[in-house]
């Protein structure tokens, strides 16, 4: 009898340990959304292991050829893309399916999220759950979007969170991917014309926030809005909503007139005193692919932005309850346009002559800070409760800029880069400086799109020549505390029998590709660049590790996250690659 209650014992040991070795972590998830926290900090307490070989290499987007040949792209990759989900030795990450016809027509492809768990030093998939879920129509070419927008879920607790159909979510079971429960703060999830836009976001508390959008019925970009959310999900169920007009109160009405930009012939603006004309507003609605944030007291941040111009746009506080607290202006915030970042007035690339110094030349306005909709941008708050937005500006060769405002909406400081890109925060002695990728972009005018008025290089007599990428990281009032500056300029691309050949091609470097970039415990960033490396930079701004990957030229913008063991997440051109020892 002993015997066999031993062997007995012994086999629910091992079915015990086999159960938990396919549990998701019961420490609770390293990193669990974009940005890693309800803050979007992008760091974590572990140390990252150094990029020297591939642990894994997954494909999650079949389409990546046809969508670099569609001729509405070609020869970029113009898709966002999920940041791996990281839960002990399970990962979460999107997988498409389905059939690309174009980009234009996105919808005809399926979003899935799998649960893919480290077994035996190999990524194995454990699960996968098919969601309804579709972007966004794609847009025109002046307004909506024309990247693909992001399909993004979330962790918290026991569950994962995926978007679904009509401005519905998904919450699943981490564990085997069951549904526990179909979110529709809408009634149904039948309505084809609301969206649920941008990642999921999770808090403390386990309550989740998203944003949603109602388009008009086969004119979604060019006629107003019907409507926008912010929802939020509390732990227990309870769904509330909040429209973006409630939490927006003073702002322009949908059919007011906006301020808008000129239209006379180059160089801009026309006289010095000049004028630009106006255009119907829109109403305020949720910006695309953007991840609410949570301050620690339970402060929601979005971004709002009128529907019909990129240039009047807010940055919105929300109480817990979805009340509004308050919303700040993004417009006339900067003071760099014409013979400031701009090259002097009246030579080429500059404003016409006699242009008051310091302002975008297509308002004669102070520069604005434009929420568009191809980009990720999402707010980020720091540890002494200031928010941090990413936006877009034109007329600093595309660069956008990062703006700073108080936990109260006082805007307080500006820096020339932030298009695409949710910075990361490295606490230290004290205080935290924040992490940025920060292109100085070649192959653009300085604000505009024509040759001779805005030629495409950078010459000697303008400010921001010559053509440079760097990582730099700012002090928490957004200067400069070092830089690393990606020289690399060989275009290389791995032979089937694993040898690399490289051209030298790219002489003032390539472009980071990273959106929002990871920091570990000692303040290592992890970015990645379009010239296919992962790249690791030190504190003070020096190389750490470098690993190449695969030529990534044109790469949609992709996050990266650190696991607990210090496994590195990476992305390139629709291939998950885990790096380390």
């Amino acid at each position: 009898m002993r015997t066999k209650v031993f062997a007995l014992s012994l086999a629910l040991l091992a079915a015990g340990l086999a159960a938990a070795a396919q549990t998701p972590n019961s420490q609770g998830p390293e990193w669990p959304q974009w940005g890693q926290n309800q803050e979007h900090a992008g760091s974590v307490n572990a140390v990252g292991q150094a990029a020297r070989h591939v642990l894994a290499d997954v494909v999650y987007d079949p389409f990546v050829q046809q969508e670099m040949n569609d001729p509405l792209a070609a020869p970029d990759l113009l898709v966002h893309y999920q940041v791996p989900l990281i839960d002990g030795d399970d990962v979460y990450m999107e997988f498409k399916t389905g059939t690309y016809t174009s980009i234009s027509t996105w919808e005809t492809q399926i979003w899935n999220e799998k649960r893919l768990h480290w077994d035996d030093g190999e990524l194995e998939t454990e699960w996968n759950f098919q969601s309804d879920w579709k972007p966004v129509p794609y847009g025109t070419a002046l307004f909506g979007p024309a990247w693909e927008p992001v399909f993004h879920a979330a962790l918290s607790g026991s569950y994962v969170y995926v978007p679904g159909f009509g401005g519905s979510i998904y919450k699943l079971n981490k564990s085997n991917g069951a549904v526990v429960a179909h979110v529709t703060p809408f009634g149904s999830h039948t309505d084809p014309d609301i969206f649920t836009t941008g990642p999921l976001t999770a808090d403390a508390n386990g309550n989740v926030y998203y944003d949603t959008i109602k388009l008009s019925h086969g004119n979604p970009w060019e006629s107003d809005v019907v409507n926008s959310w912010l929802v939020k999900v509390a732990a227990n169920g309870t769904v509330t909503k909040a429209t973006i007009t409630s939490l927006t109160v003073g702002a322009p009405a949908g059919n007011a007139q906006c301020p808008g930009v000129f239209t006379d012939p180059f160089p801009w603006p026309p006289s010095p005193n000049a004028v630009a004309p106006t255009v119907q507003c829109g109403t305020q609605r949720v910006a695309i692919n953007m991840a609410p944030a949570v301050a620690p007291d339970g402060t929601v941040y979005i971004a709002s932005v009128a529907h019909l111009t990129s240039r009047t746009a807010y940055l919105v506080a929300v109480n817990p309850n979805l009340t509004p607290k308050w919303h700040a202006s993004l417009r006339e915030r900067f003071h760099d346009g014409c013979n400031v970042q701009e090259p002097p007035n009246g030579t080429p690339g500059g404003c016409s002559v006699g242009a008051h110094t310091g302002v975008d030349p297509a308002e004669n306005k102070p520069g604005s800070g434009r929420i568009i909709e191809d980009a990720t941008s999402s707010p980020v708050v720091g540890p002494d409760g200031s928010v941090f937005l990413g936006v877009y500006t034109r007329y600093n060769y595309a660069q956008g800029h990062l703006m700073k405002f108080s936990a109260n909406g006082t805007y307080l400081a500006g820096y020339i880069f932030g298009w695409d890109d949710t910075p990361g925060i490295y606490a230290h002695g004290g205080t935290y400086s924040l992490a940025t990728k920060d292109n100085r972009y070649g192959g653009t005018g300085s604000y505009c799109n024509d040759d001779a008025a805005c030629p495409p290089d950078r010459t000697p007599n303008n400010p921001g020549n010559p053509e440079e990428y760097f990582v730099t990281q700012l002090s928490k009032n957004l200067t400069p505390e070092w830089m690393w500056q990606n020289t690399n300029t060989l275009s290389c691309t791995r032979n089937p029998d694993g040898s690399i050949s490289c051209v030298s091609d790219h002489p003032a470097g390539f472009e980071w590709c990273v959106n929002a970039p990871a920091i570990d415990s000692h303040g290592v960033v992890y970015a990645n660049s379009e010239d296919g490396g992962l790249y690791t930079i030190n504190q003070g701004g020096t190389l750490k590790d470098h690993l190449f990957l695969d030529l990534a030229l044109g790469a949609a913008y992709t996050p990266i996250s650190l696991g607990r063991d210090g496994k590195i997440y990476t992305q390139n051109e629709g291939h998950l690659f885990v790096v380390g020892n």
